[in-house]
């Protein structure tokens, strides 16, 4: 700074006040020069405002109004791009078309907007740039390729450089890592592991009784996995119901109608995995459905005899027949072998007095007693069909050998070594047998 009437004869003293006077900034009192003490940060404060004096050496007296003045201090490039935000994640839709938006990244640079280029910045791609790329300008991130797949990759880590000086040599550059989560679409059918399970269940089963379960899975993630399950054909649809099980995903088979051993022992029941929630875009993929066969063999149950006719039947006799006279036959049969031998008898606690026999082989029923029609008109017996069972004793060897007659040899005094008379033994035959009603 300087006045006008200084005219250099050492008269008048220079003197700073405001900002960063006496620390910062020192002025020399005679040449009114201001020097700079320490190294100024633009980017901690752009500006300093000071003001300046002229005095008289001797009084101290101001020779003139003090003047304010400014001293800006101008930006050179010493400070990097910074991505403030980062590390970022973000997330992007697999199979989404080439170019599709993913996120934006930006870098702020301290230096000045409007000096130079110093804080102009511009971005790229250090890795990750096959799958991904990033607009210079702006930071925009999108798809590089359409054939995103969660299924094979289901996360990717880019480091995403921000270069100032518009990226032009000499220019300073700073980084940040992105993380780019792709979320599913419904691009996977449900498919069975086996094209067909076995499973067995008693003919005795009662209704709702679980058969088995079988479940198809999905390569895809979340709702796109929900499936539900039918059956095809329309046999099994009659004796098998199918549910979902919410928690697991499994198809639980269970019987609708009772089965029948005797009727028939195998069931192929034809089960569809269909999904619930289909993308529309993806059906040119193929079905969003797969089948398997779930074999049923019914096993058999030990059922007692059914009579012919099954409600009962009435018979008729005269009172005045004779003993033994036939009044009718009971007729069973065993449903789990045909041909199969009945026993039959009469429950005695409904014929106590023993009017009436029957015969444990045929079932014919006779008369045991004379009858009297006056004395009672109606006989109400009840019959009883048994299975029969065999018993057959299995041999153990638990007897010795015995000779079938007294023998006596004879032999020479000077017989030679090895000559024997030898008596023949001989096994007696054992047959047991033996049946239980």
């Amino acid at each position: 700074i300087h006045t006008d009437s200084d005219e250099g004869e050492g008269n008048i003293k220079y003197t700073i006040s405001g900002e960063g006077a006496g620390t910062i900034f020192i002025i020399d009192e005679l040449t009114g020069d201001i020097h700079a003490t320490e190294r100024l940060d633009r980017e901690q404060q752009s500006y300093y405002t000071l003001r300046a004096q002229a005095r008289d050496r001797l009084t101290n007296h101001l020779l003139e109004s003090e003047s304010e003045f400014v001293i800006k201090v101008q930006d050179i490039n010493d400070s990097e791009p910074k991505f403030l935000e980062g590390p970022y994640i973000g997330s992007v839709a697999e199979l989404s078309q080439m170019g599709t938006s993913v996120m934006k990244v930006t870098a702020w640079d301290a230096d000045d907007p409007t000096y130079g280029s110093s804080a102009r910045v511009v971005y790229s791609v250090l890795d990750g740039e096959r799958f991904f790329t990033v607009d210079r300008q702006t930071g925009l991130i999108r798809t590089a390729v359409a054939d995103l797949d969660r299924e094979t990759q289901d996360r990717y880590e880019l480091v995403v450089m921000a270069t100032d000086m518009a990226g032009q040599m000499g220019g300073l550059s700073g980084s940040t890592t992105v993380t780019i989560v792709i979320t599913d679409v419904n691009d996977n059918p449900p498919r069975f592991p086996q094209k067909m399970y076995q499973f067995s269940v008693s003919e005795g089963a009662a209704v709702g009784t679980p058969v088995g379960r079988v479940i198809a899975t999905d390569a895809d993630m979340g709702e796109n996995t929900d499936m539900s399950y039918l059956i095809k054909d329309e046999e099994g649809g009659e004796l098998f119901r199918v549910t979902t099980d919410g928690d697991t995903q499994e198809a639980v088979i269970t019987i609708k109608k009772p089965l029948d051993f005797e009727s028939k022992r195998t069931h192929n029941v034809v089960v569809e995995a269909v999904n619930k929630h289909v993308d529309p875009r993806f059906l040119e993929l193929g079905s969003f459905r797969d089948q398997t066969i779930v074999r049923v063999s019914v096993t058999d149950t030990d059922e007692p005899p059914v009579f012919l006719p099954a409600e009962g039947a009435i018979m008729e006799v005269q009172e005045d027949a004779r003993l033994g006279a036939l009044v009718g036959t009971a007729t069973a049969k065993d449903p789990d072998m045909e041909n199969a031998p009945v026993r039959f008898s009469i429950d005695r606690s409904t014929d106590q007095e023993q009017i009436f026999l029957i015969d444990p082989v045929s079932g014919a029923i006779t008369l045991g007693k004379i009858l009297d029609r006056e004395t009672a008109g109606w006989h109400n017996i009840t019959v009883t069909a048994v299975e029969a069972v065999s018993i057959r004793i299995l041999d153990v060897n638990d007897n010795p050998p015995e000779l079938a007659t007294p023998y006596e040899a004879s032999i020479c005094e000077d017989a030679k070594t090895g000559s024997v008379n030898r008596p023949r033994a001989q096994l007696e035959p054992i047959t047991l047998s033996g049946a239980k009603e």
